[in-house]
């Protein structure tokens, strides 16, 4: 039985999850946020996202922000499609005002340090800024190794629905899964949400071996494969060990791990890697990936706060996470990219 859906936020997932939703004979309903008044004029002009190579399926409808409301009225659930700089504005601006009984879905990567450093999710910091204005609800989340671009061209991709209502979490499996768009089931929020957000900051990491190559090299020099699989073996460790520390299943833990292998080959956190790898500033590769969104660094520099504080409550050994410091001192301190490897050796001899 088709749905009702409707995503807010049309950035370019928000965007490309409307391909499968419509594509499994849904209504489908794209809302802009205040940022995307020109990505929705275009879509009403073309019916085609400006940073996509395909025009969305026939029967997709638009609506600018103003007109969220409109644009819920009767779904069977919402997606939301924002980024993690538009966490606070999703939850004043429409969680706070959205009926309780409609369901969300998020589709927003990332997680938010505490004092005592733990680490939570979008869904768990939305439903607890929810609590405080007497508000009950839970938030679904989405997680796997999916880039936009690659899902609004049907490549195969595989991803997992998290949320605490398995009811839920199977209608919206029903809705949305497509003979391209494969989706597991997780009670396990924190664990998959954590997965799908740490290979942000570890990516980032990996990608930097890219640019140390065409720095020491020369671009003429192709793709070096030691380097990154020495990095990426480093950045699944420490993230299994970060996972473990969230308390994560096994199998949100291969999710993350497949997240971070497409993140470091199709994502635009190897675009900020490289630059720094190659020798730029994190400045300098600011101003040139000018207008790119990169959650990554925001990822990166919450956890290692996290890990800093939980270091000095006597939880967490920062030695064994020689990679994530590294990152964190690129990007804050003027660091150069070229990594510790010998850190990321080990000695188990007797």
């Amino acid at each position: 039985m088709s749905k009702i859906i409707t995503i807010i936020g049309s950035g370019m997932m928000g965007s490309a999850l409307a391909f499968p939703a419509r594509e499994n004979g849904n209504e489908v309903r794209l809302v802009g946020t205040p940022l995307d008044k020109d990505i929705i004029d275009e879509c009403r002009r073309s019916g085609k996202h400006p940073k996509f190579d395909y025009a969305f399926p026939e029967g997709v409808k638009y609506y600018q922000f103003e007109e969220w409301k409109e644009a819920v009225a009767g779904c069977d659930f919402v997606i939301g499609g924002v980024s993690s700089f538009g966490v606070d504005w999703f939850l004043e601006e429409v969680l706070t005002y959205l009926d309780p009984a409609i369901p969300v879905l998020s589709v927003t990567k990332g997680l938010v340090n505490l004092e005592d450093g733990t680490l939570i999710s979008y869904p768990d910091y939305w439903q607890r800024g929810l609590a405080k204005k007497g508000i009950k609800r839970e938030v679904c989340a989405i997680g796997g190794p999916c880039t936009s671009y690659e899902l609004v061209y049907h490549d195969q991709t595989e991803v997992a629905f998290c949320g605490k209502d398995s009811a839920v979490l199977k209608m919206m499996k029903a809705a949305m899964q497509t003979s391209y768009y494969h989706v597991s089931l997780t009670n396990d929020v924190i664990g998959l949400e954590s997965a799908v957000a740490l290979k942000n900051g570890y990516a980032l990491a990996i990608a930097m071996t890219i640019g140390l190559v065409n720095r020491h090299n020369g671009p003429e020099a192709g793709l070096h494969f030691n380097s990154q699989a020495g990095a990426f073996y480093q950045a699944v460790k420490e993230m299994r060990l970060l996972l473990e520390m969230q308390g994560a299943s096994r199998d949100c833990e291969n999710i993350g791990i497949g997240d971070l292998y497409v993140t470091v080959y199709g994502g635009r956190t190897r675009k900020i890697g490289i630059l720094l790898g190659e020798g730029k500033t994190y400045q300098e590769a600011l101003d040139i990936l000018a207008g790119v969104t990169l959650e990554s660094l925001v990822v990166a520099r919450r956890v290692h706060k996290a890990m800093v504080r939980k270091a000095e409550l006597g939880q967490a050994d920062l030695s064994r996470f020689p990679m994530l410091c590294h990152a964190a001192d690129v990007l804050d301190n003027g660091k150069d990219a070229e990594l510790p490897w010998e850190a990321f050796t080990f000695d188990q001899t007797k």
